[in-house]
């Protein structure tokens, strides 16, 4: 029972949420003040999201974005990883490429699109390139923040119980390390879909969300738009709550940091 009550606490204020934006939608609607083309009420927008359900565009278009995440994303963890490990492990390589990850994370994603054209076309290489260049930086710097703020506490205790070198990393720095890298690696995924769904917008040429974005856009479907953008937003909601979320409680929950 008390798991129940949990999960209830935990899903109806999103519920409420949901419906006061819908009562404000539908009451803007009901002002007239938009034309029924350019805001359509939410009746219409639900039946418009069950028709391209039903109709399969919506699950291949989010099919075909997923995968192209799950690529994107994978690789710039990895490369991520490797520059925030490298930055922590070398002040030659702080010095030389610490700044320039800070300035690429405050470029916008959507400023590689003319670039990532010219070299890889428009294409799927294009759009899985905006992905990895939007999202790596995040997690460089998560990792580099994480393991800069194990207290020297704890590494004075490792070494006292006979922990070192990689001992001491393996078993006391990245263990402490976890709980900033996890929320990097959460940040990094909305980065990395927010760039996807820039990519496939402008590029539109792959079948994705983005591209069924822009084609509703430019057959003026402004329902199948906005059933779109809903199930997008979805996503990112279950994606958060499936795996970052439940991921930080479970390492709250070694660590005996989860109020009882």
């Amino acid at each position: 029972m008390s798991r129940v009550r949990s999960a209830v606490s935990q899903v109806w204020p999103r519920l409420a949420a949901i419906g006061g934006l819908v009562l404000v939608w539908a009451l803007v609607y009901r002002s007239g003040y938009f034309n029924a083309d350019v805001l359509p009420s939410p009746a219409a927008a639900w039946s418009s999201l069950v028709h391209n359900v039903a109709n399969g565009k919506i699950p291949r278009a989010t099919q075909a974005s997923l995968v192209r995440l799950l690529i994107g994303f994978t690789i710039s963890v990895g490369i991520g990883t490797v520059f925030g490990l490298l930055e922590v492990a070398s002040s030659l390589f702080e010095r030389s490429f610490g700044s320039l990850v800070v300035g690429l994370q405050s470029l916008p994603s959507i400023a590689w699109l003319p670039l990532a054209i010219l070299w890889f076309g428009l294409n799927e290489r294009a759009v899985i390139f905006v992905v990895v260049i939007g999202s790596f930086p995040a997690v460089a710097l998560a990792t580099v923040s994480g393991l800069r703020q194990v207290p020297l506490i704890l590494q004075r205790a490792g070494r006292t119980l006979g922990a070192n070198g990689w001992r001491l990393y393996r078993h006391v720095v990245l263990p402490a390390a976890v709980p900033g890298y996890v929320g990097g690696l959460q940040q990094g995924w909305a980065f990395a879909w927010r760039s996807l769904m820039a990519g496939e917008l402008i590029l539109g040429g792959a079948l994705g969300l983005g591209q069924l974005l822009n084609n509703s856009r430019q057959n003026l479907e402004t329902g199948t738009v906005i059933a779109t953008m809903v199930v997008i937003v979805l996503i990112g909601i279950v994606v958060d709550l499936a795996v970052f979320s439940a991921l930080d409680h479970r390492i709250r929950a070694r660590r005996g940091l989860l109020a009882t």
